[in-house]
């Protein structure tokens, strides 16, 4: 998605050191809800027809893109919490690394919505080493949920998520590919 791409090459900043991409200003922090809608947009045309009947996301950035995918495909969003509330009694858990925070995360999400019925469709803002990727997989798997496909606002081409999901055989599109982050911190796009 070119426009995407553009705001990545022209806004986003990087740290070559440790692959890291900053897009805080329009991405996941302070968010440009037009960009999003773009994006929602895109995925629900990539993802339309397929069966879908529910989104399912992570906190916390994925949630603005999941959210309007799901307004305009007319299906609920489930967000994966990464602290179990007082409030769910009976949930699914997994576990995910975080790559900003540096730390492992137990993850939840409440079984009354994600049933053996759900032929879902995840949603996130990166993909890197598919981490947030393999715990929606390990909670479909517990479930009996099947994953219909997954979208991303960015993929890290030079990490290894997109072959982790290649190899688990899921469908999937990252609407911005970033092809590598060179050492002068300059990102080049696919």
């Amino acid at each position: 998605m070119e426009e995407l791409k553009q705001r990545i090459l022209t806004e986003g900043r990087a740290k070559a050191e440790g692959g890291v991409v900053l897009v805080g200003h329009f991405l996941n922090h302070q968010l440009d809800p037009q960009l999003m809608m773009h994006c929602a947009e895109e995925f629900a045309r990539l993802f339309k027809g397929q069966g879908i009947n529910k989104i399912v996301t992570i906190e916390a950035s994925g949630i603005a893109p999941a959210i309007m995918t799901g307004y305009l495909m007319h299906l609920p969003v489930v967000y994966i919490k990464k602290k179990q509330p007082s409030t769910v009694n009976d949930a699914w858990k997994s576990w995910v690394w975080s790559f900003t925070r540096g730390d492992e995360t137990t993850v939840c999400i409440d079984r009354q919505f994600l049933t053996e019925n759900d032929r879902i469709l995840f949603i996130d803002d990166f993909l890197a080493d598919g981490h947030a990727s393999g715990s929606v997989i390990h909670l479909c798997r517990q479930s009996g949920a099947q994953i219909v496909g997954m979208g991303f606002l960015v993929e890290k081409g030079f990490a290894q998520g997109g072959q982790f999901l290649r190899d688990h055989n899921i469908n999937y599109y990252a609407l911005a590919t970033i092809k590598c982050i060179n050492e002068d911190n300059s990102i080049e796009m696919e």
